[in-house]
């Protein structure tokens, strides 16, 4: 039986009035990319010339940043130390408008830091290195943790564990917040680092990878059903209602405490960087119960996740867009994936497209109804660059320039009309009587209008010209007019 397409949109409307409490360890991730050309005289090591350098918040705090990225709200519990670190992470964290920090500072550890130096030819990390103290909190820390976490509860509609072994998650501070979960009726998702799951007993979810399913059960773990066959003990042991198994390129299994368990392919992907895709994982899985999904909905849209997770360099985070392009077949999005919906998608994908060295191209008009003529300078527009974005009037926009009878179809029928054309890479709509301020936004390589324009009345060709960027008039096919076939569908004469 085929698998159903699953219902994205939805369920991305629901996880956007939900909040997942993140519980972990929080470490500032610093990557520095290079290029190796050379073995160095004093050893026999590579030599990495550093060319750039990023910081991201890792950790617990990269599952916070996933959470919110995916469309929910996170309030998050985590530790740091009174330094240049924690300051970074905690500006870092206040900046990202679906997180709530909730952070214990604690003057006598360090915060966890990890440098790593990357091959930026190869995408291979040479070395990391890091700054840590992992040992577990002091009972004065330990109580301020509790103290945080349990008001935080009743807000929640999910709590997530993610447990890094920096000493956050100890014993004590897993009990408190599970008890309280329970006792409110909130699943709790563990991403466990003790080999000792007992600590973690009445979670809903454990989400181990291979590995270390392998060292807590003692058992080989190296395929689906050895995964099944060592999973029940450790559930009964651990009072859970299920266990995912991470494994990379071999896929996930879930194995429920009662049903049959699931297993799910990897994505065929690229990998460009496993950096931080189990804090991907986590997060998919959180929002998506905390929407109401089932086990299987839930782990499709954590191997969807991890899949664009890991075609990204360093410690990435998936936005809901990114996954409902993996998530969804290629021709339910046709239309629907190139109309800008999202704040920032238009920046996101300008960036992409810049970084791959592609000329963008820039139309506009109503279309009120798609005919011939249009089609043609699409079509033309398209040949003059390598991405064409189409601007395209709102509905108040339209009865301002045609009258109040205008548009005949409104925004969004006319965007997914103009998005299902070939040539047609993107559309924005825009609410002023003219495109102005996005050409600005924009700064096409190539503004493209029919003939009927001469090139000092299409609006935006200064800002086009002055960045070096050309302009383009298109001879339009005659005897095509919108205006004429609405007249005609009315009743009137041509």
């Amino acid at each position: 039986m085929p698998t159903p397409i699953l219902d994205f949109d939805a369920l991305a409307q629901a996880i956007c009035g939900r909040t997942v409490l993140c519980i972990g360890d929080i470490m500032l991730d610093e990557f520095v990319y290079g290029e190796v050309s050379r073995i160095s005289p004093e050893a026999p090591t590579p030599v990495i010339a550093a060319q750039r350098s990023e910081i991201h918040i890792g950790g617990a705090g990269n599952v916070a940043r996933n959470i919110a990225s995916l469309g929910a709200r996170c309030v998050f519990v985590g530790l740091v130390g009174e330094d240049d670190a924690g300051r970074q992470l905690a500006s870092a964290l206040a900046d990202h408008a679906g997180i709530e920090t909730v952070l214990v500072c604690d003057p006598s550890r360090p915060t966890t830091r990890k440098v790593r130096f990357v091959s930026e030819h190869f995408s291979t990390h040479m070395l990391r290195a890091d700054w840590e103290q992992a040992q577990a909190a002091s009972d004065e820390i330990e109580s301020r943790l509790i103290e945080a976490i349990l008001p935080q509860i009743a807000r929640a509609d999910i709590v997530l564990l993610s447990d890094y072994a920096k000493g956050v998650l100890t014993a004590r501070v897993i009990r408190h917040a599970i008890d309280a979960a329970r006792n409110a009726g909130k699943p709790v998702i563990v991403d466990p680092k003790s080999l000792n799951w007992a600590i973690y007993r009445g979670a809903t979810l454990l989400t181990p990878n291979r590995k270390e399913f392998a060292e807590a059960t003692r058992s080989r773990a190296d395929t689906p059903q050895s995964i099944v066959d060592a999973s029940e003990d450790v559930m009964r042991l651990a009072d859970c209602e299920a266990i995912l198994v991470t494994q990379g390129e071999h896929g996930m299994t879930l194995v429920p405490r009662h049903g049959e368990a699931v297993h799910v392919p990897a994505f065929p992907v690229k990998v460009r960087d496993v950096s931080g895709a189990g804090d991907t994982v986590a997060a998919a899985l959180a929002v998506s119960i905390a929407a109401g999904a089932d086990w299987d909905t839930a782990l499709r849209m954590a191997s969807a996740a991890a899949a664009v997770a890991v075609g990204k360099q360093g410690t990435a985070s998936v936005s809901a867009i990114e996954l409902r392009r993996k998530i969804l077949p290629h021709a339910t999005l046709a239309a629907e994936e190139k109309v800008v919906a999202a704040p920032g998608h238009l920046e996101a994908q300008l960036a992409e497209w810049k970084q791959e060295g592609l000329r963008v191209g820039f139309t506009n008009g109503c279309f009120d109804i798609l005919h011939p003529g249009h089609v043609k300078v699409l079509t033309a527009a398209r040949a003059a660059c390598d991405r064409l974005i189409v601007g395209l009037n709102s509905d108040a926009s339209v009865r301002r320039l045609k009258g109040a009878d205008r548009p005949v179809q409104d925004e969004q029928a006319r965007a997914e009309v103009l998005a299902a054309l070939e040539a047609v890479d993107l559309v924005v709509i825009f609410e002023d009587d003219t495109p102005i301020d996005l050409i600005r936004r924009i700064t096409p390589s190539v503004l493209v209008k029919g003939g009927d324009y001469t090139r000092e009345q299409v609006v935006g060709h200064e800002v086009v010209e002055a960045a070096g960027g050309t302009v383009v008039l298109v001879d339009i096919l005659k005897g095509f007019s919108t205006t004429a076939l609405v007249h005609r569908a009315r009743g009137g004469t041509t």
